[in-house]
């Protein structure tokens, strides 16, 4: 295999990319995994306007019928020329394990296998077939730290013309980080804001940053880390009825969950307390979030918190297969751990 590492992935785009054929990109911040893998779609030279040549397949299509990766690999496009099969949403199923298993054997000629999937834990099966190949180009994503924030902010900086005082800055990098496309995102938001300011400053970061958005995942996952039922299908309602993905909820509460979990492992390995772990693993958690994380890693241990993440992705899962029962599913679920929460929040 190959690893591209998050400061090496501009390189590999530019001079290593086209000497593979499989890639497997995967992480829990959902945003970057999207944002890598259409840059690497971009390389391949495949029209990808043309139903032909491009081939989209959610993992459920593999796991409904396991020879379609197969197929779909060796099958010619309609006017010749390379095809790319791109995959979404993939975890560890075993139709795409095993089919990705006989693929590196003999590594497609004509085509290219491009894998998105979410948080795999190092030995997972995925990652075991992918690490054990040496065709496939694996490229983690994980969250940005304060270099990949900055160049971020500069890249958008520079292309709107803007300019931004050190302490703006700083509390910008403090509020972003948890998803790429996320983060990109608040950051043209607040240049649109600061269209004709002469200078961006943190009043104007915290205004449009730091405002509570109407519509926003973070209200649930507060919500659920609170132990607030009311506050939690309240935040959940207004998700539903501004027409905005549920799914979306429950991928923000398993990276939210994830991380905790992370953060709660340094606390026990270190020794350290958890403010002390937050400056140094929770920098793309915002300001006025803190306290409450805080409060959750000192309320759960870390294999609750595992066992919890686990739980909620195999929600996104079953939604996957039962799309007209995605809201009751999560709903549930996070309801759940909403009143977990509730009681770790009493005896503590």
């Amino acid at each position: 295999m190959a690893e591209v590492k998050s400061h090496e992935f501009e390189g590999f785009l530019q001079k290593s990319v086209r000497h593979y054929r499989i890639f497997v990109v995967y992480g829990p911040d959902r945003g970057l995994v999207a944002e890598r893998a259409a840059q690497i779609a971009a390389t391949t030279g495949v029209d990808l306007s043309d139903n032909f040549a491009l081939i989209r397949l959610d993992v459920g299509d593999i796991t409904s019928d396991p020879g379609r990766l197969m197929d779909e690999v060796n099958s010619f496009g309609l006017f010749g020329g390379d095809k790319l099969v791109w995959i979404r949403g993939a975890a560890n199923e075993k139709a795409l394990v095993d089919g990705l298993q006989i693929i590196v054997e003999a590594p497609p000629e004509n085509s290219t296998v491009l894998i998105e999937a979410g948080d795999l834990k190092k030995g997972s099966a995925l990652r075991k077939v992918a690490e054990a190949a040496r065709s496939i180009a694996i490229v983690p994503c994980y969250q940005d730290d304060a270099r990949a924030i900055n160049a971020l902010i500069d890249t958008e900086l520079s292309g709107a013309g803007q300019r931004i005082t050190p302490a703006a800055r700083e509390l910008l990098t403090e509020s972003l980080g948890g998803d790429r496309i996320a983060s990109r995102s608040e950051v043209r938001k607040l240049l649109l804001y600061c269209l004709h300011e002469p200078i961006i400053d943190e009043q104007h970061v915290v205004d449009i940053i730091g405002d509570a958005s109407a519509i926003s995942t973070d209200e649930v996952v507060d919500a659920v880390l609170s132990g607030d039922p009311d506050g939690f299908l309240h935040a959940l309602q207004k998700i539903v009825t501004s027409k905005t993905p549920v799914f979306l909820v429950l991928q923000s509460c398993l990276r939210q969950f994830q991380q905790l979990e992370l953060m709660r492992i340094e606390m026990e390995d270190r020794q350290q307390q958890a403010g002390q772990v937050i400056q140094s693993l929770g920098r793309g958690i915002h300001f006025r979030r803190k306290p409450l994380i805080e409060r959750a890693l000192r309320n759960w241990n870390a294999t609750d918190l595992a066992r919890e993440a686990s739980r909620i992705q195999a929600t996104i899962l079953q939604t996957r297969k039962k799309a007209a029962l995605e809201d009751k599913l999560a709903m549930q679920t996070l309801l759940s751990t909403t009143l977990q929460s509730a009681r770790r929040n009493r005896r503590a």
